[in-house]
């Protein structure tokens, strides 16, 4: 019988819901407060969570960040008693598993339950690993990556992916495992910022019944459960000095030890660590072991920010589409002319994930086939305005709209600036390789007398 933990400080509404459920085959419980139901969570585990946004402790969206750092794969419901279109967004963005409003339609909700707990559901979500799907992106730095992973990717290389938040580090690292020897291996992948620093040790390497408070059975790690596969550390950088040791010791002697034990367990894994931050200056601030980050540094893979790849945003756009659509059961063919040029003005400060958020809800919000400008989030929008209206100081919009000498003078900069590469020239410019020769050969430019 599927578990579901029902969160909401309205009693009322809380017994109505376990009567309801519990006619239709669910086992419930009930907890009124996030503090209450955070200490349930830490010892017992549930098909579902269905909390409500406001609470008398604490915000619904506050909990579900914490409920995902202790059970990430459990689906989490959102219910308020008002429509708000930027918390339904900012659940989604979390994980939430869906958004719904008060009054509640007690059969719809149950189907959504149903779909949520059904086996064929727990079938998708353990499935989720194998699955993959990547977009390549046709600029020069997207295919230098793909060029580069494919390499490693025969190897038994440590990779270390660098790159700024939302740049695709975790994709990256599924290519490489996918094009190994290891592909029909576990791959597990793991936020190291979201493990709780008393637990990370226990969820890395496991235990022993008994060797501390809470340890009522004996544990694999994440380690043990990968072994024969890859093993992707996400913000690697979080982790505390002593797994950080821990982990020096399973790269150069392939060995673990659960936590209460003395005994060795053999492990063969392929680690993959990836970071947005600078881990010379972590080491530099004695936050970060040298010798750890060598033996993770035997490959490196960097990622470039989507507002230096241009050329890729209209790609990850068709397929963040496909995506959507395939998810909501809807059929949008593309954005019109009028968005897509908001979506490439944008700067897109968190990268692929923040595109993929705005396309999924583009997706959600269209009526029709084409998703028009004015269902892009207010936040684009104004972006792009800004952009519009700081053309005066941005190179490429120069190009675009000021006289021939002052468009002759920006060229001549930003092929100076790039060191006369003529692709990062023309980025720079936005506009395509062609035009830029062509612009060259009219103003009669000599590379060589620059």
């Amino acid at each position: 019988m599927p578990k579901v933990l029902i969160i909401d400080d309205d009693v009322d509404f809380a017994l109505l819901m376990r009567r309801y459920l519990g006619k239709n085959g669910f086992e419930t419980s009930e907890e009124f407060t996030a503090h209450k139901a955070l200490q349930n969570l830490k010892d017992n585990k549930y098909d579902l969570i269905l909390t409500d946004v406001k609470l008398p402790d604490g915000s619904g969206i506050d909990l579900l960040k914490q409920i995902k750092k202790l059970h990430f794969e459990t689906p989490v419901i959102l219910i308020t008693g008002y429509g708000d279109l930027k918390l339904a967004v900012s659940a989604m963005k979390l994980g939430a598993a869906d958004f719904i409003t008060k009054p509640i339609q007690h059969e719809e909700l149950l189907l959504k339950i149903k779909s949520l707990t059904s086996e064929e559901s727990r079938q998708k979500s353990k499935k989720k690993n194998t699955e993959f799907s990547y977009i390549e992106g046709s600029s020069s730095e997207s295919q230098n990556v793909v060029k580069q992973s494919d390499l490693v990717a025969t190897t038994d290389f440590s990779v270390l992916i660098l790159g700024e938040s939302g740049t695709g580090k975790e994709f990256v690292a599924k290519r490489i495992h996918h094009k190994s020897k290891r592909k029909d291996k576990p791959f597990i992948a793991i936020d190291c910022g979201a493990l709780p620093e008393e637990l990370a040790g226990s969820e890395l390497f496991g235990h022993l019944k008994g060797s501390f408070t809470g340890a009522l059975k004996d544990k694999k790690g994440h380690f043990e459960e990968g072994n024969g596969g890859t093993i992707f550390l996400d913000e690697v950088g979080n982790l505390s000095y002593e797994n950080q040791i821990k982990l020096l010791r399973v790269l150069q002697e392939r060995k673990i030890k659960r936590i209460g034990s003395s005994k060795d367990i053999n492990i063969d894994v392929r680690i993959i660590a990836a970071t947005n931050e600078n881990l010379k200056d972590a080491i530099e601030k004695g936050n970060f072991r040298e010798d750890l980050f060598f033996r993770l540094n035997e490959f490196k893979v960097e990622l470039s920010p989507l507002r230096n790849r241009i050329d890729d945003i209209q790609d990850f756009i068709q397929f963040f589409l496909n995506d959507a659509c395939n998810e909501l059961g809807k059929q949008v063919d593309s954005f019109s002319a009028e968005a897509m040029d908001v979506l490439k003005n944008h700067a897109w400060p968190g990268n692929l994930r923040e595109l993929k958020n705005v396309v999924r809800r583009s997706v959600l919000l269209c009526p029709d086939s084409i998703i028009s400008k004015n269902v892009l989030p207010e936040e684009i929008q104004h972006s792009s305005i800004m952009q519009s209206a700081n053309d005066d100081i941005d190179m490429g919009s120069r190009l675009k709209n000021a006289s021939a000498e002052a468009e002759r003078d920006a060229i001549i900069k930003a092929l100076s600036d790039c060191h006369f590469n003529k692709t990062k020239a023309a980025k720079m410019l936005k506009i395509d390789r062609k035009t830029l020769y062509n612009k060259i050969h009219s103003y009669g430019i000599e590379l060589n007398k620059i």
